[in-house]
């Protein structure tokens, strides 16, 4: 039983290493990357997202920094009434994710 405590201890860090972790951006490192052609326009990612659900409303647009990828996170109200969650590849505009809102 004096091994238990060493595994646990061992699954533990792995599980803590291997939650992905991203963190906001700023409008400063925003505009950065996109002066940069790191990223595409905001307005060009909105475009898309808007594209998939025609007479929503942008509530909410986020940057990411995800592992080295940046996605925007980009939430809109339907005109079923139904918040959508979509996240965009901030570099080519592809959808990664379409999801109603908890």
């Amino acid at each position: 039983m004096k091994a238990m405590p060493r595994i646990l201890a061992i699954v533990s860090l792995l599980l803590a290493s291997s939650v992905a972790t991203s963190r906001d951006l700023d409008q400063d490192e925003a505009l950065r990357l996109r002066q940069q052609g790191v990223i595409l326009p905001l307005e060009q990612l909105v475009h898309i997202a808007l594209g998939r659900y025609p007479g929503a409303k942008l509530l909410e647009a986020d940057l990411e920094a995800d592992d080295g990828t940046y996605i925007y996170e980009v939430e809109l109200l339907t005109v079923e009434g139904i918040v959508r969650e979509i996240e965009l590849d901030a570099a080519t505009g592809q959808v990664l994710k379409d999801k109603e809102d908890d």
